[in-house]
């Protein structure tokens, strides 16, 4: 009955292609309520491949993290661990990071200092069960505190910026009220260009005070997508890749803060998901941790950052060519599909795959196959649900700087894995005229693949899932739109690694002058010491 079921939606993908659901897609690269037909479909084919395995598949177990727990574990990952707890202290790496802080990622960090060391406190009072109001009380009073803050002052100029920032020194945060101002209007850039020296939340805070700050909700997807652009930069622009992996680290840290402070300033609440650890395949090709595939991967091809199998099938799809109708649409019959996976299970690493027997559109499917069955989403149990709450932010110029942070954010295996898919998806797009599979249309098809994870498959509401399916089709296009964008590291964060690592420098000669110096000192010391004591003897 199954493959009855791929028969009948084979025969309504032939049917379709002069009529509407591909017609409209000419007008405007928008979302509307027929175009959303190919979601629902995408979702019920995986339904059906899906079959039995459903049932028995680990359900990956999302913990919900106690009071206070979610702002400590934020602290660890954004590095400032030593700002709590036993190991509190001034350490100077600290220092020197909350010296190159800006005004709102302050802000970000107090906040969750605060929450972090009130927890602390009432957990200290032994027997002691925390008010409710006071709960209340206290998250209120540090949400008011980081606006108030915020809408007392605007964008800074850089060389504002930095001569705040070396005034700031230490844990305690002191955010500055008296920066000189500098409208929106001032700056030299339009709509569609992407501002990558003055930090996103700082752009965001300037937005929300400024008359242009009646903003107009860029949610929906009803228009077409604005053509955003990087502005020249005579210095170039640096993207993820060039940069050392200890200078990684350290992007990571800030693109956290930022991305916090951004979502703090427009209200927007950021929560990390946590997942609890499960048992996964230790080989194979499909359900297997993308960091296992890899190292097996590199034991073949030293040096591969993407899996073999994930090149190959691409490989396999664009072999045929890229014009064929209804591309990534059209499922692999559902029989076929299984026999081949189980097949490439067995013969795929010593060789003796017969890849003539796959067509293209079984290559298609298991390929969104391969992405579906990771253990862990290939955006990361931690960050799906902010990939897909970037929908809700109010212009999709910040929609844009989010999904830029949040792809800073990615374990490097996850990353470029998605980079490759990006740029595959975009080489099917630019086949649209033949191969009627408009930047839409591979959204629609592709969003059920990247964001209904089964390892989180609670049966949600139909009216919510129906408002996430539009949303998280925007989403998707959005990144295949503008991936070169997402892969750009913004200048200030640039700006502020090279800070930090020209006041660690500066430590570390000042170190090395103190210990020589006290090296003197002891020598000195003891040649006083010996001269004194010889007419004695």
């Amino acid at each position: 009955r199954r493959s009855g079921q791929y028969t009948m939606n084979h025969d309504h993908s032939k049917k379709t292609p002069d009529g509407a659901s591909f017609d409209r897609s000419g007008s405007q690269d928008s979302l509307d309520e027929l175009s959303m037909d190919d979601y629902w479909k995408e979702l019920e084919n995986i339904h059906a491949t899906r079959g039995n395995n459903h049932e028995e598949r680990v359900a990956l177990v999302v913990k919900e993290p106690d009071e206070g727990e979610l702002e400590e574990e934020w602290l660890k990952e954004a590095g400032l661990s030593n700002l709590f707890g036993e190991s509190s202290g001034d350490s100077l790496e600290s220092v020197v990071f909350l010296s190159t802080l800006t005004r709102t990622q302050k802000a970000a960090v107090e906040k969750r200092v605060e929450t972090v060391t009130q927890t602390m406190r009432k957990k200290n009072k032994q027997h002691q069960i925390p008010d409710v109001r006071d709960i209340f009380r206290l998250q209120n009073d540090s949400k008011g505190k980081v606006c108030d803050e915020s809408e007392s002052s605007t964008v800074r100029t850089a060389e504002n910026k930095n001569e705040a920032q070396d005034e700031t020194k230490g844990p305690k945060f002191s955010l500055g009220k008296d920066e000189q101002k500098s409208s929106l209007e001032d700056m030299p850039f339009s709509d569609t260009d992407i501002n990558l020296e003055i930090p996103f939340a700082e752009q965001a805070a300037n937005l929300k005070e400024s008359s242009v700050g009646k903003m107009c909700k860029g949610g929906g997807g009803d228009t077409l997508l604005p053509n955003f652009r990087l502005p020249k930069d005579k210095t170039g622009t640096t993207k993820i890749g060039d940069l050392a992996p200890q200078d990684m680290k350290k992007v990571y840290s800030l693109a956290l803060i930022e991305l916090t402070a951004l979502y703090d300033i427009l209200g927007t609440e950021f929560k990390q998901q946590k997942a609890v650890k499960i048992k996964t395949k230790d080989s194979g090709l499909f359900g297997v941790p993308l960091s296992v595939l890899l190292e097996q991967d590199q034991k073949k091809v030293p040096g591969t950052k993407i899996p073999l199998i994930f090149q190959k099938l691409i490989a396999q799809i664009e072999e045929t060519t890229l014009e064929t109708e209804g591309l990534l649409r059209i499922p692999g019959v559902a029989t076929r599909v299984k026999s081949l996976c189980q097949e490439l299970e067995a013969k795929f690493y010593d060789g003796t795959f017969n890849w003539e027997n796959v067509k293209q559109h079984d290559a298609a499917s298991l390929l969104k196959l391969f992405i579906r069955e990771l253990p862990q989403p290939l955006l990361t149990v931690e960050y799906l649900k902010a990939f897909q709450d970037v929908q809700n932010l109010p212009t999709k110029k910040q929609q844009l700087q989010a999904l830029n942070l949040l792809v800073l954010l990615l374990p490097e295996a996850n990353r470029d894995t998605l980079k490759v898919l990006l740029e595959f998806l975009q080489r099917v797009i630019d086949h649209r005229d033949k191969n009627k599979m408009t930047l839409k249309n591979v959204a629609m098809v592709m969003a059920p693949n990247l964001f209904t994870f089964h390892g989180l498959g609670s049966k949600t509401i139909e009216q919510s899932e129906f408002v996430m399916a539009a949303g998280t089709a925007n989403v998707m296009r959005f990144m295949i739109q503008y991936q070169k964008l997402l892969w750009t590291i913004p200048k200030f964060i640039v700006n502020q690694v090279r800070k930090q690592n020209t006041e660690s420098q500066k430590k570390e000669k000042k170190d090395k002058a103190m210990k020589k110096l006290l090296k003197k000192m002891a020598y000195d010391r003891e040649k006083h010491e010996k001269q004194e004591k010889t007419p004695n003897d």
